[in-house]
């Protein structure tokens, strides 16, 4: 055996800390608040940046969510007098090409917090540089993240002073009119409605308000500037195109419908997450074999207030995605339900009975999306795993994986059934092929050494798929 002991447990801390970096985004969850959330997942992140730091970098190359990654890039740029120089080189790759992929507003958010802490070395004013000159448009970003592009050239002292765009930024009153459009509808949306209507959607809501526009009116007539998501978040879904719709993305927007909705749109409905699904399943359709799922949709599968029923889509979406990577799939709800586009939260979790019912179709995958919450009765789904994996599959003719969408603050990682099967976390259900590959690391038979040559190749991958 190569790996020591230790390398195995370095392992688990690593593990234990992308999971947490996949599932946890500091909110409240169904059974923690926002402030346990966070309070665990500072310390998940300060442990790991200082006894495995390449690791904590190269975390940003894997599916972890928006809000750790954004984490993970202030704590490196805060902290480079820990790095070597060959450290300092990958991590500047790494961070380039995260920041590539972050929305605006998160990056912009980065830059303000960088410059709150007062980090305004050569390698971060390079990286803000950098990324401000990739950017499309500054003008656009000048209109809708004002405050965070006035931060950003201040603190890398770049020289967005000249110009109409730094007149706009740093002196609105010398000019009498922009050039580009965007910096002047900006300047007559203060006086005039139909300027409003050339700015972007989050822009135009403030001078809408100011101006007094009825809200149905506002939404109709700013409709053909509006995102997907802003269509979704605004109300008017109707005008979302769900063929190109995410499937996660997907499965929130087809759980916040009512039933009969659902009925009546059954054929959409089901066409788009089925579309959504082969697109995420891509080359590996139809290559899983026999495959079986349990599925939650336990009322803990509601989640909380800031995050409605994001464990119940994550669950709605494998369904789907599963579907589309087997050859033939036997999906059961933990509710007993028999229609997927009907589920909804609600009763205990009887994981156990359910694993025994998919066992008995003997699969060659069997799949497990819950909160790893079994309490009908409680225990009953690890006791099944154990017996069925040292007891009746010792050749592991099945091969079983527990994909979990809930940070578990208290355990400072997602929940597990049993110690003899592999728990990933998991926030996009598109992310599961990928996920569950990394859950082979997970039962304890491979180390350190096996998961840093894993990572080296999704580094390499990602750093190169960005700059393509």
């Amino acid at each position: 055996m190569t790996e020591t002991y230790a390398d195995l447990i370095a392992a688990e801390d690593v593990l234990l800390f992308v999971n947490s970096a996949v599932t946890s985004t500091g909110q409240r969850e169904f059974r923690s608040d926002a402030y346990e959330q966070r309070l665990s997942l500072a310390f998940v992140h300060e442990y790991v940046r200082v006894n495995y730091r390449s690791v904590y970098a190269a975390s940003l190359a894997l599916d972890i969510n928006d809000h750790n990654a954004a984490r993970i890039v202030t704590q490196l740029l805060r902290t480079a007098g820990e790095a070597d120089a060959e450290q300092k080189r990958v991590e500047g790759r790494l961070i380039a090409a995260r920041l590539a992929v972050l929305p605006p507003q998160r990056v912009y958010r980065i830059f303000r917090e960088l410059r709150a802490a007062g980090v305004n070395n050569r390698r971060t004013r390079a990286i803000v540089r950098d990324w401000l000159a990739a950017r499309p448009d500054l003008a656009h970003d000048a209109v809708k993240y004002r405050p965070g592009l006035k931060a950003a050239a201040r603190h890398a002292h770049l020289p967005l002073d000249r110009g109409e765009l730094g007149d706009f930024l740093f002196a609105p009153g010398r000019r009498v009119r922009y050039e580009h459009r965007f910096l002047d509808a900006y300047r007559r949306a203060h006086y005039e409605q139909a300027a409003l209507y050339e700015l972007p959607f989050t822009v135009a809501e403030g001078f809408a308000a100011r101006h007094g526009v009825e809200r149905k009116v506002f939404l109709e007539r700013i409709a053909p500037r509006m995102t997907r998501l802003e269509r979704l978040r605004s109300g008017r879904a109707a005008d979302a195109d769900l063929a190109v719709m995410p499937l996660t993305r997907l499965a929130l927007y087809v759980l916040s419908l009512g039933f009969e909705e659902r009925v009546a749109r059954r054929a959409e409905l089901t066409g788009a997450l089925r579309a959504a699904a082969r697109r995420a399943a891509g080359p590996y359709a139809g290559t899983w074999g026999r495959v079986a799922a349990v599925l939650d949709d336990s009322y803990s599968a509601s989640g909380s207030g800031v995050k409605r029923r994001r464990p119940l889509a994550v669950a709605l979406g494998c369904h789907f995605l599963l579907e589309a990577l087997a050859g033939s799939y036997v999906p059961l709800w933990t509710s007993g339900a028999r229609d997927p586009l009907l589920v909804r939260p609600w009763g205990p979790t009887p994981l156990g009975v359910r694993i025994v019912d998919a066992l008995e179709a003997a699969p060659e995958r069997l799949v497990i999306v819950s909160d790893g919450w079994d309490n009908a009765p409680p225990g009953l789904a690890g006791e099944v795993l154990r017996v069925w994996r040292t007891q009746l599959d010792q050749e592991r003719r099945t091969s079983v994986v527990h994909m979990n969408p809930v940070y578990d603050a208290a355990g400072f990682d997602v929940r597990r059934l049993a110690p003899s099967v592999p728990t990933a976390g998991i926030r996009d259900a598109e992310d599961l092929p990928a996920l569950v590959e990394i859950a082979q690391f997970a039962e304890g038979r491979t180390g350190l050494g096996e998961l840093r040559a894993y990572l080296d190749r999704r580094v390499e991958l990602f750093v190169k798929g960005v700059a393509v």
